[in-house]
């Protein structure tokens, strides 16, 4: 009798029955939750953990702040918080944060380091505003980049770096340190997601089974992270050279577990934009909605970004997403691979259930299958595809009227991101 295999993230995606959460948690808080859980062991590497001063001055004993800049490929943003004598958050006017953005992001200034620092003094003043003078001095700030950055290279990157650097310490009264501002690696992004995640439903503490994934789709990037036994931790292949490890241990609230991560450079959703249009052959794709002639910039590269004179195609978009994914390709030398020949982590109950983020939710609230008002909505993967074939029907100009919540810049490439995150889901991580 042929003995089943067990189920991966691929199967159950397919099968459409296990529901995905889509979240708005962005990685600002993963930063955060480190400092909110019981004492014990460190859970991360002290670098990544040394964030928010637990002492605060005679003024107000019962309060803290903290001040996180959460520089993406898509644009920069800072987020304040403030909380109480047990670190629980409290409200900042109104909202549960102060929450300010702005475009581009740290990487469009690649060629010019200080004009990069100098696009965050407005964040960084509206930062300061919602902070107590008399808190300030003592009140940390810190700054992670991520695939933008990693993708201009370490002496570009530290250019930037260092002009943050200098930014914040001779222009802010926050408390801040050199090795406060720096890029996360892929690997920590995943696991910091995988860490926020868990802790706000509850789950660390109690035994990996019960955790949930996590796929988080930045701009530059998309990471995938979930909790596996030690067993099949133990026959994790040896990575690549320049790769991460595939595992991470971590021990959380008297708990080890063995984390599955990895992050997948390029195929975060701004990224893809340009690896699907890599694929179209001249300067048309049918990805782009019908009406639209431009080209798309991603780095410092352009892209002929026009649609085909009969408008986007679904099927032709997907097959144009599998194509750039590289999912054909065989390159896996591993039992269980996703794509790009990358392992898979070898399924189990740590990803029965997961949370997609960041990107997912972006585009499904403008696409009007959640509340861009929830933190947390309940979908399946046949509604990105759903989603996706209504989108891949329409012109510029019917997109305006029926996406208003919508970005002007995202419509031409509604179809195309809808399209790409289906893929991602049900072919990118399939086994």
């Amino acid at each position: 009798m042929r003995r089943a295999r067990q189920e991966s993230m691929g199967d159950k995606i397919h099968r459409f029955r296990s529901v995905i959460l889509v979240v708005s948690i962005p990685i600002f808080l993963v930063l955060l939750v480190i400092y909110l859980m019981p004492r014990g062991p460190a859970p991360l590497p002290a670098r990544d953990a040394a964030l928010i001063g637990r002492k605060v001055g005679t003024s107000d004993r019962s309060k803290s702040y903290a001040v996180i800049f959460d520089a993406g490929s898509s644009g920069s943003r800072v987020h304040v918080y403030c909380f109480d004598g047990n670190l629980d958050l409290l409200p900042i006017g109104q909202e549960i944060e102060l929450f300010v953005q702005k475009k581009p992001g740290l990487s469009a200034y690649a060629e010019d380091p200080k004009e990069a620092a100098e696009s965050l003094i407005s964040l960084l003043e509206k930062a300061e505003s919602a902070v107590p003078e008399e808190l300030r001095g003592k009140t940390p700030v810190r700054v992670g980049a991520t695939a933008g950055l990693r993708q201009l290279g370490i002496e570009t990157s530290e250019k930037i770096l260092q002009e943050v650097r200098d930014l914040l310490r001779d222009k802010s009264s926050l408390k801040s340190k050199s090795d406060w501002v720096s890029v996360l690696d892929g690997t920590q992004e995943g696991a910091f997601q995988w860490v926020t995640i868990n802790y706000l439903l509850g789950n660390l503490g109690k035994q990996y089974s019960n955790t949930v994934g996590v796929v988080d789709l930045g701009g530059g990037s998309v990471q995938m992270a979930y909790a596996i036994s030690e067993n099949e931790a133990a026959k994790a292949p040896k990575p690549t050279v320049g790769e991460e490890e595939y595992v991470k241990k971590l021990f959380l609230k008297g708990i080890t577990y063995y984390l599955y991560v990895h992050s997948y450079l390029r195929y975060g959703l701004l990224a893809a934009r340009a690896e699907i249009l890599k694929v179209a052959e001249g300067s048309h794709s049918d990805c782009i909605l019908n009406g639209y002639q431009g080209s798309y910039k991603y780095g410092d590269k352009e892209y002929p970004a026009s649609a085909s004179p009969s408008g986007s195609s679904y099927t032709n978009c997907r097959s144009a997403a599998v194509k750039a994914l590289k999912h054909d390709e065989t390159t896996c030398t591993h039992l269980k691979c996703t794509f790009g020949g990358i392992w898979n982590g070898g399924g189990g109950d740590g990803q029965k259930n997961i949370f997609v983020a960041s990107f997912f939710f972006d585009r499904a609230a403008e696409a009007d299958f959640v509340d861009p008002n929830l933190p947390v909505a309940k979908v399946k993967p046949s509604d990105f595809e759903e989603a996706a074939k209504r989108a891949c029907k329409l012109s510029v100009e019917e997109a305006k009227v029926t996406y208003t919540k919508a970005a002007e810049e995202n419509l031409p490439y509604l179809c195309m991101d809808l399209v790409y995150q289906f893929t991602l889901l049900v072919d990118g991580f399939e086994p």
